[in-house]
C-alpha cells in the first residue's frame, strides 16, 4: 500500500526542465578612439572588465537572461591611451520549469550565465580580432562564487539595518 502512494506520488510530480531556448544580442558596441594611431605602439595593455546581470520573468516559465560586459583596454604606458572599448548585452530565453521556487535565483544567478559566458566571451573575442586587434579573451568567471558573494552582501545587510 505504501508502495502504491509512493508511486502515485512519483507519477504526479513532472520533471524538472531547464533549458536554452534562444540566444541573441541585444546591444554590441565597439570603439577605437585612437586609431590608426594607437596601432604604431607596442605596450603591454592594461584590461578593465565590468560584467552585469539582469533577468526578466516572461510568460509561460521563459526567463530572459542578460549579460553585460564592458570591457575597456588602454595603454599601459604613459599616454594612457584608449585601445578600444567593447559593449556588450548578450542576452538567452531559458525555460525553467517544475522547479523549486526558492532555487530560481540560483538558477538565475550562476546555471544560466554560465551557459551563456562562453559565447559571450567568443562574441567578445571576435570583435576585438574585426576591430584589428588580437583575440581578447576574458578570464573564466565564478558565477556560483559571485551569487553566493552577493547573497552574503545581502544578509550582513539587512543584519545591520534590524
Amino acid at each position: 500500500m505504501a508502495e502504491e502512494n509512493t508511486n502515485q506520488a512519483a507519477e504526479n510530480t513532472e520533471a524538472p526542465v531547464f533549458r536554452m531556448q534562444k540566444m541573441y544580442i541585444k546591444d554590441l558596441s565597439f570603439e577605437n578612439p585612437n586609431s590608426p594611431d594607437i596601432f604604431l605602439g607596442k605596450q603591454e595593455p592594461k584590461v578593465e572588465v565590468n560584467l552585469g546581470l539582469k533577468n526578466k520573468k516572461m510568460e509561460n516559465d521563459h526567463w530572459e537572461v542578460i549579460l553585460s560586459v564592458t570591457a575597456t583596454v588602454k595603454n599601459s604606458g604613459d599616454d594612457d591611451k584608449t585601445l578600444f572599448i567593447i559593449e556588450l548585452e548578450h542576452a538567452s530565453v531559458f525555460v525553467i520549469k517544475n522547479i523549486p521556487e526558492e532555487h530560481i535565483p540560483a538558477v538565475l544567478a550562476v546555471d544560466c550565465p554560465s551557459l551563456l559566458f562562453p559565447f559571450t566571451r567568443q562574441i567578445v573575442s571576435q570583435v576585438s580580432v574585426d576591430g584589428g586587434f588580437i583575440p581578447f579573451l576574458m578570464e573564466p568567471v565564478n558565477f556560483m562564487a559571485l551569487f553566493q558573494n552577493a547573497k552574503k552582501k545581502k544578509e550582513e545587510a539587512s543584519a545591520d539595518q534590524q
